[in-house]
């Protein structure tokens, strides 16, 4: 059975100590946030719901060639996001789900796969105040595993720069 596809808008939180995100609807309506922690070995970021429950964990695999990371969701672990090892352009697999993320990362335009069928399409938006992107994902149920590997990108490419 297939699912509703759902826009979501996450904006970036500026001027703050820890990694901090908001995930809209197309209403305005908060869906989700996500909260970095501030003295910890390594990127982890708690997702949570509008009511304020956590709905995922996301922390960085430490001493590994490529960065990886690993995905929790209701306190399960769920998926590992990483890296690929290729010359020209990014492409980061996520072991679980079986998907694969490619596209300009540079330009921050990619989209995931499973099988041949687009299971989320990520644009982040330019010239905005904090970090802003926009998902397309194309079934409900994919839509917390999608943000969270959105998220995970996001910090690979911030420790990058």
């Amino acid at each position: 059975m297939k699912g509703n596809k759902m826009k979501l808008y996450i904006k970036q939180e500026v001027f703050t100590w820890a990694d901090r995100f908001y995930v809209y609807d197309a209403g305005e309506n908060v869906l989700f946030s996500a909260e970095g922690e501030i003295f910890s070995w390594g990127k982890k970021l708690h997702v949570y719901d509008a009511r304020g429950g956590e709905t995922a964990y996301i922390e960085q695999q430490l001493l590994t060639f490529l960065p990886r990371y690993n995905i929790y969701i209701h306190g399960g672990s769920v998926a590992q996001i990483k890296r690929e090892f290729t010359f020209f352009s990014p492409l980061y697999t996520v072991e679980g789900p079986g998907w694969r993320v490619e596209g300009d990362f540079l330009a921050h335009d990619y989209q995931i796969t499973c099988n041949g069928r687009v299971v989320a399409v990520m644009h982040k938006e330019w010239l905005t105040w904090g970090d802003c992107y926009e998902i397309d994902v194309f079934s409900d149920r994919d839509v917390v595993m999608a943000l969270c590997v959105m998220l995970a990108i996001d910090c690979i490419m911030a420790q990058a720069i």
